[in-house]
This record gives structure tokens, sequence and C-alpha cells, in this order.
């Protein structure tokens, strides 16, 4: 099970005494930790997969960790294991409590333009907004379903007029998904969350569905999917979560990577591994890396290494924009896979995230 782990690694695998931070560089090999750890619980700690979950950020993220699980485990003992994002497992929970949610059998998830016409539509009905506020009045109440604010809460806390009428929007918008046995992506952690809170019995159940919990990229967490980790975890503790504050690039859809600090305020026996060594890269672009994340505002520092020899020399290149960039690393990479007979599969970008902490991400 810790074969090629380095030692780092290997305690991150094996620390299961209470609350773990695992803070993973880009190439660290996070993702082999992680499904190395879930075949460890199965394996040598005696939890059936059924218990265990790990939610990540993407689909394909997902999939990609459940099939390595299912090459390391089999589908016997593999059998019920949770690998998913957080919407799918709120999705889960709303499914199995829909009756004690008031939802009636096969409600409907909207997407974000149907909900952004059921706005306009709402909007046209009740309210003085401008039309044209109609992205501004999604994106408002999508961060405080974030920050898991109820449309009572809104109105109590809106600071301007304009915050006033998307608050009262907010109400209506509620108003008609229940009506339409709906619920809106946010939806999906925050009814789950406030489920919890009110329903101890449900929650408990959970608990004891939910053994122990994997969180991937949780430097992406917002307020609503820190409180759905720490309220399915609470005393227990079982819990490893995996994560880099130098990779977090989501604030501007509310992810929160101070949640790595929470952490510690929450479960004070949290225990902290670092993964620091590099299999991507070679020493010049991990020093070049340190330098450039060295002015980044730190939560825990840490410094990328690498076995792979210090490599080729670095090269500058400066463009005028984004489109000239991306033509211009299109031209190197046909130009390297002609004259060095490369593949494209030998091209990847590993350290892009830490680079440049400003651009998204698909």
């Amino acid at each position: 099970m810790s074969q090629n782990l380095n030692p780092q690694q290997h305690a991150a695998l094996k620390y299961i005494d209470g609350p773990l931070l695992v803070l993973a560089g880009a190439g660290s090999g996070k993702t082999s930790v992680i499904t190395r750890k879930i075949a460890y619980l199965v394996e040598e700690c005696g939890i059936p997969a059924r218990n265990i979950a790990a939610v990540t950020f993407t689909n394909k993220a997902a999939r990609e960790m459940k099939a390595r699980v299912s090459a390391l485990l089999g589908k016997t003992e593999g059998r019920g294991l949770t690998v998913s994002t957080f919407h799918n497992l709120g999705l889960n929970i709303i499914r199995t409590e829909s009756k004690a949610l008031g939802f009636k059998p096969g409600f409907s998830i909207l997407d974000q333009e149907d909900c952004k016409n059921l706005l306009k539509e709402l909007l046209a009905r009740h309210t003085e907004l401008d039309e044209k506020l109609i992205d501004t009045a999604q994106n408002t109440i999508s961060n405080w379903k974030n920050g898991l604010l109820e449309p009572h809460q809104t109105a109590n806390a809106s600071n301007s007029t304009g915050e006033q009428a998307i608050a009262m929007l907010y109400e209506r918008y509620q108003r008609a998904l229940k009506a339409y046995n709906a619920v809106d992506f946010d939806d999906l952690i925050m009814i789950p969350v406030l489920l919890f809170k009110s329903q101890p019995e449900i929650l408990a159940k959970w608990k004891r569905r939910i053994r122990y919990l994997l969180v991937d990229e949780y430097q992406d967490t917002n307020l609503a999917q820190y409180e759905l980790v720490k309220t399915l975890v609470n005393e227990k503790q079982a819990l490893t979560v995996v994560g880099d504050d130098d990779q977090s690039i989501y604030a501007w859809r509310g992810a929160r990577p101070e949640n790595l600090m929470q952490l510690q305020e929450d479960f004070p026996a949290l225990n902290i591994v670092k993964l620091e060594q590099n299999y991507r890269s070679t020493g010049r672009i991990l020093k070049a890396a340190n330098t450039l994340i060295d002015n980044n505002p730190h939560l825990i520092s840490k410094a990328l290494w690498s076995e792979l020899g210090p490599g080729d020399p670095l090269r500058f290149i400066s463009s005028d924009n984004e489109e000239g960039e991306c033509e211009r690393v299109v031209n190197e990479i046909i130009d390297m896979r002609l004259k060095r007979r490369c593949k494209y599969s030998d091209f990847r970008r590993p350290l892009s995230r830490q680079l440049s902490s400003q651009d998204g991400r698909d």
C-alpha cells in the first residue's frame, strides 16, 4: 500500500488519529495519497467502502479518483464507495431526505440559464429593478446562498436600496423554486447544511453513514461547503483534507482559502503534513515558481523541490495579450514536436495554477 511513497506521503497515508490537513504543492502526488488512503482505510483500518466519502470539485476529477481507487481495491471491496463532487453529494442527501425537506418525487435542478429566466420573470412582475441588473442579482443571490444566508437574513443585512430590492427578489425566487418543486445549483449545498442544523436526527443518520471523509482541493471551498464538511465530521474528526492556498483561484465565486486556517480553530487537534517534493518539474522551474509564490500572502509556508535535476535554462517570453501568449505557446509546442519528435502528451502545465493565481480554470 505504501510502496513508492515518500516519507511525507507515507505519513499522510497512515495518519488516522484525528483531523489531517495535507498541504500539497503542485505535482506533489496528492491524488495518489488520497486514493491510497481510501484503500488503506478499507484494507487496513476495516472501514467499509460504503462508509467512506471523498469529495472534489469537478466530475472529471471524481471519475479519475474513483477509477484509481477501483484499481487498488477491486469491485467487491470498493462497493458502495462515494467519490463525487460536493454538489453531487448534496444532491444525494436531498434525494434521500426529500420527504423531510418537503419536495415531491422527481424534483428538478435548474441550470443557470433556467434560473436567470425565472429571475427575469419575477423581475418583470414584482420589482422596479432594471432587467440589465439581472446578472448582478443572480450573482448576489448565489453569493448569499454560498454564505448560508436565507432570504429573511439578507433583508435585514442589506445596506442599500438595490440590495434590499435583490433581497425581496431572493425571497420570491425561493418561493417560486418551491412551487416548481425545483432547486438551483447553490441549493445543493445550502439545503443539506440547513437540514442538518435543524434536524439532528437526520444529521446523526448521515454521520453513521459517512464514517470517514476526504476532501480534495480544499482551498476552493466556500463557506457553505466548509460548513457541510464540519457538520458531517464534527466530534468524530475522521477527516483528511488536501489543499494549497497558493493554488486558490476561485475567490471571485466565493472560495475561501482561509478555510485552511479555520480548520485549525475548529479542529484544535489538526495535524499538518506538507507535500513539497515535486515530481513533474525540474529545479530551475521550481526555483522560479517558489520565487513568484513568495510574493503571495501565505497561510502556511512551503517550498517545492525536485530530484529531477536542474533542467534546461528558462526563457522569458513577453506577449502583448493572452491571445498572443496562447499563439506563442502553441508555436513552441509545434516546434518542439517537430524538432525533438515529442508527443503532445509530453506537454503539460504543471505549475500554471501557482504561477498565476488570477487566472480561472476550466
